[in-house]
């Protein structure tokens, strides 16, 4: 999977909450956040799609748009990519720059050390 930029993210987002949608859906979802155009929501799409991030069914009028790819495969990708780059692949380091900088309550310890025994780590 490639790196998704923040605007990636974005039109993601809105066909993950929206499901297949056409590009004037898209554009009205887009907009208050964002001031897109017509023509500028259609590029990125046109970009997605070249990349596999999105399906059109063209098979329907007005065409329909949908993410090929879960939500859950854009995180994971970006959490190994942001994984190594930060961290050279350590999660134990990870997870305690996140703790010395944001502790935990008592019940977010034990929900953590509970997972971690589920996990078998």
């Amino acid at each position: 999977m490639t790196k998704l930029s923040e605007k990636e993210w974005m039109v993601l987002e809105q066909l993950w909450e929206g499901g297949k949608t056409t590009l004037g859906g898209l554009v009205q979802a887009l907009y208050p956040q964002t001031g897109w155009s017509r023509n500028t929501v259609l590029t990125y799409l046109s970009r997605m799609e070249a990349k596999g991030m999105i399906h059109v069914s063209k098979e329907e009028y007005p065409s329909r748009y949908l993410a090929a790819v879960s939500r859950e495969e854009c995180q994971s990708g970006e959490r190994e990519r942001f994984l190594k780059q930060v961290y050279k692949g350590s999660t134990k380091d990870l997870v305690a720059a996140f703790l010395r900088e944001k502790p935990i309550t008592e019940q977010e310890r034990d929900e953590l050390r509970r997972l971690l025994d589920e996990m078998e780590v």
